[in-house]
């Protein structure tokens, strides 16, 4: 499959330079038809008996694996969540903090990791994000690291497996701006979580969480899908696995639709997307204040970024604001053309 063709596969494009898939990634056709396929299927044949739950069940291990896959874990330790704020939720519900330990965060965390960090009950040290910070911030009692692997705001890239060895402290690492936009390795993270709508380009509501090993942390949160035998009293016998922390059901649908879209990803889906990214900061040097990133977001600085934005999507072009930073930020994927960065410079120019 060549850029173009790949590009090809999202209507979307044909109409919008679309740069925002740091928030939503572009739906392929062939994704939507899984979709509907199996839409299809499910008011043909109803949603009941032994048939509709096994074909279910086949559909999340199928996702499980290739999610693993695509982040060097086995299916094992991979949990089927809704989002990545359901992955940080999970981990810091079962890990027991109390008032006495300490959390270290940074000040660019998105609040889908915030949230967790701050209900948990632990005391949340939020420092600059960058390295020296980071080790400066840790105690003995700190019992977790929770750090997004590329920052929401910047793309900046966070050197977490070096935090991690250089503390001894677990890691909770937020990956919705890093897998499937740069290469990832879960290999030495403790938690992982992983956005399936975003750079993934899956349906809404899809996504993962890494744990590297599941017998460590508590069910804290219990679904169907966290046992294998119970009690009356609620007792039970917890599922192998990660799969004891799956939250809850996803419809057959929106699993055909995610194997859809982790299917049709090129080999060549990194290269490019970095390849983009560069250019992106490039063109819009000589316009604006590019802030220094490493992954596939590019944010740049504007008096009246709300605005430019609201702009911007009137001509075609899709960013986003990040609140309260006066930054404009760009998400360029492997899917991204030279048009859509010209178009984004030119009306950013004009």
């Amino acid at each position: 499959m060549t850029p173009e063709e790949g590009r090809a596969l999202f209507p979307v494009l044909q109409r919008l330079a679309y740069l925002n898939a740091g928030t939503f990634g572009p739906l392929a056709r062939l994704t939507a038809e899984a979709l509907e396929g199996q839409l299809r299927v499910d008011v043909g044949q109803g949603r009941f008996g032994k048939e509709y739950f096994e074909r279910v069940l086949d559909l999340r291990k199928q996702a499980r694996a290739l999610l693993g896959a695509f982040v060097g874990a086995e299916p094992e330790q991979v949990a089927l969540t809704g989002s990545t704020t359901d992955g940080c939720n999970i981990v810091l519900a079962g890990l027991d903090l109390t008032p006495e330990d300490e959390v270290v965060t940074t000040t660019e965390e998105h609040f889908g990791l915030l949230g967790p960090v701050h209900a948990s009950g632990a005391r949340v040290i939020a420092v600059a994000p960058d390295p020296e910070s980071i080790l400066a911030a840790v105690t003995p009692r700190t019992r977790l690291l929770a750090l997004s692997q590329a920052l929401w705001t910047t793309g900046r890239v966070l050197p977490i497996r070096e935090l991690r060895e250089q503390t001894g402290v677990p890691v909770l690492v937020d990956g919705a701006q890093s897998v499937g936009a740069i290469p990832v390795d879960a290999a030495g993270f403790d938690f992982l979580t992983i956005s399936g709508q975003k750079w993934l380009c899956g349906p809404d509501s899809t996504g993962a969480l890494v744990v590297a090993d599941p017998e460590r942390l508590r069910v804290a949160r219990p679904s169907y899908f966290s046992q294998t035998a119970y009690e009356p009293t609620g007792g039970f016998e917890p599922a192998g696995g990660a799969a004891r922390f799956d939250p809850g059901w996803l419809s057959s649908a929106v699993l055909a639709g995610l194997l859809a879209a982790l299917e049709l990803r090129p080999d060549w889906a990194f290269e490019r997307a970095a390849e983009q990214a560069a250019r992106c900061r490039e063109l819009l040097g000589p316009l604006v204040e590019v802030v220094p990133g490493d992954a596939t977001l590019v944010a740049f600085r504007h008096e009246d970024a709300a605005s430019l934005v609201e702009r911007l999507a009137a001509e075609g072009v899709v960013v986003r604001e990040i609140p309260k930073t006066g930054l404009v930020r760009a998400s360029c994927g492997w899917w991204t053309n030279e048009d859509d960065l010209r178009r984004l410079a030119a009306a950013i120019a004009a």
